[in-house]
């Protein structure tokens, strides 16, 4: 009660069309919460398929593993569980500059400046998209099964979730637990690259505890691992490039700036596409590139070769990991410090 206080007070500095938002986004994440079930009560009911149920048994395996091995923050997120009634639980809208490679920000009170905005409805994702494109703006909008309310709620599995792969579903909930453990205000791109290593570390910690070093599993997990690191410094190194060009490009040309996300999906096809081991971007080459979709993969994806290296600093040991990133929540620039700290 004190932190949704804390919240609506907040909203009092906020502008009314702020203040709307807000509150039908409140009003919406009060409605599902009221929904939710103990996962251990659902377990008993028939109104999940069996197959679900495996699902949901296993989102329970992957939060004790999160909390007991990885030793992330102990919370009672995800030990309920909701059923939306719908494909997604939230439709997110991100957006760039159109000649800059600069991601556009929304501020919000608590959290800070953050680069996407969720709405529990996909056409007012899709107006507020339009909006901004008269703005002169790229945008791309998603839908989204799972998100983190960073410990101002408690978070449920979800049954948009429960259409993951077994491993898919492991990762998301380390990856969102990670959120809870190490969070710093105005740095959304580097919580992000974070919540991805440790939920590709942790599922693969976690599926060698469960299957053995050489299950199958493991190997699909370390295969889509590869491509991850594969795919981020091919990423980093095209969005050093566009960036270069947009400086040395003063004329605003459209066709000019579409033939360089061409010559993107042209180098990965070269580069990437021969090397890929398993499915995780077969999309990459038939998805609409602007600097929205751009700026997403920079979001989630840049550079993830840094936390690798302060992990072998720290003998793979993810305990030591994870307190020497502790280090950087007051950092004015996580990424640089993070740099230092691999070194």
């Amino acid at each position: 009660m004190k932190k949704t206080t804390l919240l609506a007070t907040s909203f009092l500095f906020l502008s009314s069309c702020q203040l709307g938002y807000y509150f039908k986004s409140a009003k919406n994440q009060l409605s599902m919460m009221a929904s939710r079930e103990p996962v251990s009560e659902v377990l008993n009911q028939d109104s999940l398929t069996e197959a679900q149920k495996n699902k949901l048994r296993l989102s329970q395996q992957a939060r004790e593993f999160a909390f007991n091995d990885l030793h992330l923050k102990q919370t009672k997120n995800y030990d309920t569980y909701i059923d939306l009634k719908r494909p997604y639980v939230t439709w997110v809208v991100n957006a760039a500059y159109k000649w800059e490679l600069k991601n556009y920000q929304w501020s919000y009170p608590i959290v800070g400046a953050m680069p996407y905005k969720g709405f529990f409805s996909e056409a007012e994702a899709k107006e507020e998209a339009e909006d901004l494109k008269k703005q002169g703006l790229d945008t791309n909008v998603r839908g989204v099964s799972a998100y983190s309310t960073l410990g101002w709620f408690k978070d449920s599995v979800l049954s948009s979730m429960l259409r993951y792969k077994d491993h898919d579903l492991v990762n998301t909930i380390i990856h969102e637990i990670t959120h809870t453990t190490v969070y710093i205000k105005h740095n959304a791109d580097f919580n992000e690259r974070l919540a991805v290593f440790i939920g590709n570390k942790g599922t693969e910690m976690f599926y060698k505890k469960l299957e053995g070093h050489d299950s199958p599993t493991v190997k699909t997990i370390l295969a889509e691992y590869e491509d991850d690191k594969l795919f981020s410094s091919f990423i980093s190194e095209q969005i050093k490039q566009l960036e270069a060009w947009y400086k040395s490009n003063s004329e605003q040309n459209e066709k000019l700036r579409q033939e360089q996300f061409e010559k993107i999906k042209e180098a990965f096809k070269a580069q990437v596409s021969p090397k890929i081991k398993a499915e995780s971007y077969s999309r990459f080459l038939t998805e609409t590139m602007n600097n929205a979709t751009l700026g997403l993969m920079r979001t989630y994806m840049e550079d993830l070769s840094d936390f690798e290296k302060l992990y072998a600093k720290c003998g793979d040991n993810m305990d030591q990991f994870i307190e020497k990133v502790k280090t950087l929540e007051k950092s004015d620039d996580p990424a640089a410090d993070l740099k230092k700290l691999a070194e």
